[in-house]
């Protein structure tokens, strides 16, 4: 199993919401739900354009491949209340990479999102995952807030990516 690459059924992340990939049918909607979180692109520059949106889906670590990518969408209805970007099998075949993970802002403070993680959690440890890792931007008191609520520590890793300090932070699952 150890040479197993790990593969998302994307419907399967959550029980409470729809999940589906977001496309460029989407952007004004991902446009709509990134401007309710000005505080993230404080810490985390430029400030989000339509087309900062389109090169995020498009987005790949070196070495991984658009099969490895899963940039979706988590509906309510029909509202969307929250994206994220996963990368499968990154940076090793045992860990899912979470790239973005933005809540609607009407829907922060509930729960929500650390129900949707948690889901995502098991869903990723019931197909293979060891591992979730990410990066925040330094000094982002929220979302450092959030993610070591949710159970996620630093590795000891920080990267200049040029505007900003990413922090590396890792869950085991």
């Amino acid at each position: 199993m150890d040479k197993q690459k790990i593969r998302i059924d994307i419907e399967a992340l959550s029980s409470k919401y729809t999940v589906r990939r977001l496309s460029v049918d989407d952007l004004e909607r991902i446009y709509t739900l990134s401007l309710g979180n000005p505080l993230f692109f404080r810490y985390c520059p430029p400030f989000v354009t339509r087309e900062s949106i389109l090169a995020d889906m498009r987005a790949l670590p070196p070495g991984m491949t658009p099969d490895d990518k899963y940039y979706v969408g988590f509906f309510q209805d029909d509202k969307l209340i929250a994206v994220m970007d996963l990368i499968t099998n990154y940076p090793d075949t045992h860990t899912v990479f979470i790239g973005l993970f933005m809540m609607e802002k009407s829907e922060q403070g509930r729960g929500i999102g650390s129900g949707i993680v948690s889901e995502c959690a098991r869903y990723f440890k019931s197909v293979g995952g060891h591992y979730i890792r990410l990066g925040f931007a330094k000094g982002n008191p929220q979302s450092e807030a959030f993610w070591r609520k949710n159970g996620f520590e630093p590795v000891g890793i920080e990267t200049d990516n040029g505007t900003y300090i990413a922090v590396v932070m890792r869950r085991v699952l």
